[in-house]
């Protein structure tokens, strides 16, 4: 039974993360989006990059199949998804505003009120590297840079979350935790 899935075209460090906090974690193609052949899962994570082609070609079919993410978040689904690398992008994908800017650089994380999903990173007080920040979004914004700038928004949908993120750290297991805490089995 797969607790994550993975978006992404080729082996990627990240999937040796969830093996260590004892998570299932199968990555896919996003041609395979919107099939009837993927198992259902907790939570996807389209990680860092994703927008980016010297990274990966995923980009058309993330962007074909807004509605299958849509109905995998609000049936209690998690979606993770990370900075675009690219230097801006709209996720017009997404049910939600957000609009992602391209801004490399060593920050703190200034919490904006209280949410579980604060703990993407073990020490809070340490200075993170983020890749970018959300100009725009109407989803709540959890995380600011020492700019003020959103690094973290969570958006309620139906049943489940969409958490984005330009914290460009590996999440920590706490983080992971309060992900598949918060998640119920859905299909994508």
């Amino acid at each position: 039974m797969t607790d994550v899935m993975l978006l992404w075209d080729n082996p990627l460090l990240f999937e040796k993360l969830f093996e260590e906090n004892g998570l299932k974690c199968q990555r896919i193609l996003s041609a395979a989006l919107g099939t009837p052949f993927l198992p259902a899962c907790k939570c996807v994570i389209v990680p860092t990059g994703f927008a980016n082609s010297a990274y990966t070609k995923i980009l058309p079919g993330i962007e074909r199949n807004g509605k299958a993410f849509e109905k995998f978040v609000s049936a209690g689904g998690v979606l993770v998804v990370f900075g675009a690398l690219v230097t801006t992008y709209d996720h017009k994908w997404l049910p939600m505003e957000l609009t992602y800017t391209e801004k490399h650089g060593e920050t703190h994380l200034h919490r904006v009120g209280e949410h579980e999903a604060q703990c993407i990173v073990a020490d809070p007080g340490m200075v993170v590297e983020c890749d970018g920040y959300f100009s725009s979004t109407d989803g709540d914004v959890i995380l600011n840079n020492d700019d003020g700038q959103a690094v973290m928004v969570v958006k309620k949908v139906g049943e489940g979350m969409i958490i984005a993120t330009t914290v460009h750290e590996f999440p920590s297991p706490d983080f992971l935790g309060c992900v598949m805490d918060n998640a119920r089995r859905s299909k994508l």
